[in-house]
């Protein structure tokens, strides 16, 4: 897999990580709300990870 497909793949997970946030913003989210912070925190994992591996291209 070449360094281009990394970052457009890595670029989707950001965008769906904008979507969870906005998830939280729904007042009638209930026990759901735990399960949608608990993706937000592996996904920032995730995202941490690549920069860390890749610093040179952790910043689209």
């Amino acid at each position: 897999m070449d360094i281009q497909t990394i970052k457009d793949r890595i670029s989707t997970v950001q965008g769906k990580r904008e979507r969870l946030l906005s998830l939280l913003e729904q007042p009638n989210l209930g026990t759901l709300r735990v399960d949608v912070n608990q993706a937000l925190e592996e996904l920032d994992d995730l995202l941490d990870e690549f920069k860390r591996t890749l610093p040179e291209t952790g910043n689209n």
